[in-house]
């Protein structure tokens, strides 16, 4: 891709889908007559070998507001025939700066390094070269089947600028360089790219991230100032684009910057977690789909090809792989979960540290192959400079050390505290799919009690939006033999088998079987969205009956929240209407699938509040613990009954309103009395006086 020069661009058609433009026409004999561009003429083919200029101009209602950056990013790109142009390279980037901002040589004052990376999977099949392509490069031109799937799927790139596999040049800086990236999507449906940085996080409209979102024909701009020289690496999260080759190296050198990194200075965190392999079910009750497809008796529902264990589909129980937290290194006892981890289901444990900190996993890998554990937005002390997480044997315990610098903590416009995930990194995909992933909560100073929780909310959950893929699992001939009973080396899968196998969970269950979102009415509550998983990953998260805050550069107000491929958001409920209410993905197929559960505001009608609603039996029956538990929280009673904070306010305001009432009575009721008195006073006078009669 191009770099940006300023000036004229003589070009083939050519296009911005932001900036007008004036298109010049030489004519023999006559002046240059401008037209204007895409209203007057659709688009215009410049022939080979001539010349067109393009003049375009930059009006104000394209220049960057007081709240964007000092430089937006678009794109330009041929569009005599955008998807075969596209396809075939002509795109470029486009910066639109604010008054002021550039130097003479077009670059942006204030920073050091400008880099430019367009993510799109470039389908050579669209390409106006394709035939000359299989002319040059196949061995056989005349037996190539251009409609042969294995031969389409080959030429669809997965790439950053053009490169695969980290052969992308230039992507050079130096510690403490201000870096501003400006990051293009271009392409199809199935370009929604979720870009990672590895090893330093990025500033987005006051936030701190590591990734962000990218779709066709989207650009953003990021600042980035790297603290830590090494190599690292920048790529698309989305599991099948990494798979195959849209990943990069960047590399920050020292360049004679001495200044130390940021020490850590706060507490040091230690926490015993084991990655073991257990038999887990999706969906051990399967009333929920049951229940809801009663209609369609006689009828195959939605649910069966995932939840029915049959000749050919493997059912809701599969051999994965999960982090567990143990009490102490010697990994003896699994540390139990309280109540308020209930709902982490499948997740590791839910790992909390504040701006300074220093975080500990001992880590034991009680599985039968190699595994990890590696965080993102954290910086981790044992990779060296070429980033290279250390693996960990079957049965190997191993130490992974992760700092927490202020970059990791919350950005200006962040709430308190902000979402990152842990995984395996062995194989990230297969990984992954087979279950290693757990979230990280990074928190302001002085957010966190002596017991590593939060003190500014009354309740935390996560949940992880993935369609595990166990095609993609290491465990897939082990279930294949287990629960089909045949020889993975025999069988082959069907695409109904592979469809069976992708399961829409929320923390790894479907169909209503997460439990433990329970909470109590008038309870601030903050919810961490995560995101992970491929290109059918694109979840709409939807809460029934509350609405919740989401802060990005300033707070808006939803009850839909879009998560995609490698974004962690942090939201804010205020619990206010009792139920039990639906919690699901809004996307049509996804609930088809079962990716809803549900959650719970209780009433306020004691102290104590349900923490399950299954017995060991799994029969339902309810349990209770008390509400208190949250040390700092303290509750008002008022004729029996504890009042939250917005209970308290009303009763505020209406015994305000009685004592208002009663004060206007009383000023009432004394000026009539007075007014009595008057009256007694007078009439007595009058008793007393001579009658006129008698004078």
């Amino acid at each position: 891709m191009p770099p940006p020069t300023p000036g004229e661009i003589q070009c083939k058609e050519l296009s911005s889908p932001k900036i007008p433009y004036q298109r010049e026409t030489p004519s023999a004999g006559r002046p240059r007559v401008p037209s204007l561009g895409f209203l007057s003429v659709p688009g215009a083919h410049v022939k080979p070998g001539e010349t067109f200029t393009y003049r375009w101009t930059v009006p104000e209602s394209v220049s960057p507001t007081a709240d964007d950056p000092p430089c937006l990013t678009y794109l330009y790109f041929s569009a005599v025939e955008p998807i075969k142009d596209t396809s075939s390279g002509l795109v470029g980037p486009l910066l639109v700066c604010k008054k002021g901002t550039l130097n003479a040589d077009g670059t942006q004052k204030g920073i050091d390094k400008e880099f430019y990376l367009l993510f799109t999977v470039f389908d050579e099949n669209l390409s106006r070269y394709l035939d000359e392509n299989v002319q040059k490069f196949t061995w056989r031109p005349f037996a190539v089947d251009k409609e042969d799937k294995e031969f389409v799927k080959s030429n669809r790139m997965h790439a950053i600028n053009g490169y695969m596999y980290g052969n992308q040049p230039g992507l050079t800086m130096c510690k403490k360089d201000r870096v501003s990236w400006h990051l293009i999507g271009m392409g199809t449906d199935t370009d929604m790219h979720g870009v990672y940085f590895q090893g330093n996080t990025i500033h987005l409209r006051g936030t701190h991230r590591d990734s962000l979102a990218l779709f066709p024909h989207v650009a953003t701009t990021a600042f980035m100032q790297p603290d830590r020289a090494g190599i690292f690496r920048v790529f698309c999260s989305t599991l099948h684009h990494f798979e195959r080759g849209m990943n990069q190296i960047y590399e920050v050198s020292s360049c004679g910057n001495k200044d130390p990194s940021e020490q850590p200075y706060g507490m040091i965190r230690t926490f015993y977690i084991a990655a073991e392999e257990v038999e887990w079910d999706y969906a051990p009750n399967k009333n929920w789909e049951f229940e809801k497809q009663h209609l369609d008796a006689g009828r195959e529902r939605h649910g069966d090809i995932f939840m029915n264990h049959t000749e050919n589909w493997i059912g809701s129980q599969y051999k994965k792989v999960v982090y567990r937290e143990y009490t102490n290194g010697e990994f003896v006892e699994i540390k139990a979960r309280p109540p308020r981890e209930e709902h982490l289901a499948l997740l590791g444990p839910m790992i909390h540290a504040e701006v300074g900190d220093s975080i500990l996993i001992v880590f034991m890998n009680k599985a039968n192959r190699p595994y990890s554990i590696s965080a993102q937005g954290v910086e981790d002390m044992d990779t060296g400079r070429q980033l290279q997480v250390p693996i960990t044997k079957p049965g190997e315990i191993k130490t992974y050390r992760w700092t927490v610098p202020k970059r990791s903590g919350p950005g200006p416009s962040d709430p308190n505290c902000i979402p990152w995930v842990y995984y395996s990194t062995v194989n990230f995909v297969k990984d992954t799919y087979s279950g290693l992933m757990g979230p990280l909560i990074t928190c302001r100073e002085g957010v966190l009690n002596e017991k590593g929780r939060r003190s500014d909310v009354d309740y935390e959950f996560a949940l992880l939006f993935l369609v595990f893929n166990e095609n993609e699992s290491w465990y897939l001939d082990e279930n294949i033999k287990k629960y089909l009973n045949k020889d993975p080396r025999d069988f082959k899968p069907s695409d109904d088998f592979e469809e069976s196998n992708k399961m829409h969970a929320i923390n790894g269950k479907i169909f209503g079987n997460l439990h433990g979102l329970i909470m109590n009415e008038d309870s601030m509550t903050n919810w961490y969205l995560l995101g992970i998983g491929s290109e059918v990953d694109i979840h709409t998260v939807h809460y029934h009956a509350e609405s919740f805050l989401f802060k990005i550069d300033k707070s808006y107000r939803e009850d839909v929240y879009d998560l995609f491929p490698g974004t962690f958001q942090t939201i804010e409920l205020f619990a206010d209407h009792p139920g039990t209410w639906l919690l699901h993905c809004h996307v049509s197929d996804h609930i088809h699938a079962g990716m809803e559960t549900t959650y719970t505001v209780l009433r306020n009608l004691d102290n104590r509040i349900p923490y399950s609603t299954k017995s060991p039996g799994g029969a339902p029956q309810p349990a209770t613990v008390p509400s208190n538990e949250e040390p700092g929280k303290e509750q008002l009673y008022f004729f029996g009954k504890n009042l939250g904070p917005r209970g308290a306010k009303a009763a505020l305001v209406i015994l305000f309103i009685i004592g208002l009432f009663l004060l206007m009575v009383t000023v009432i009721l004394s000026l009539c009395l007075r007014w009595a008195r008057k009256q007694v006073a007078y009439q007595e006078v009058q008793s007393c006086a001579l009658p006129t009669d008698a004078l």
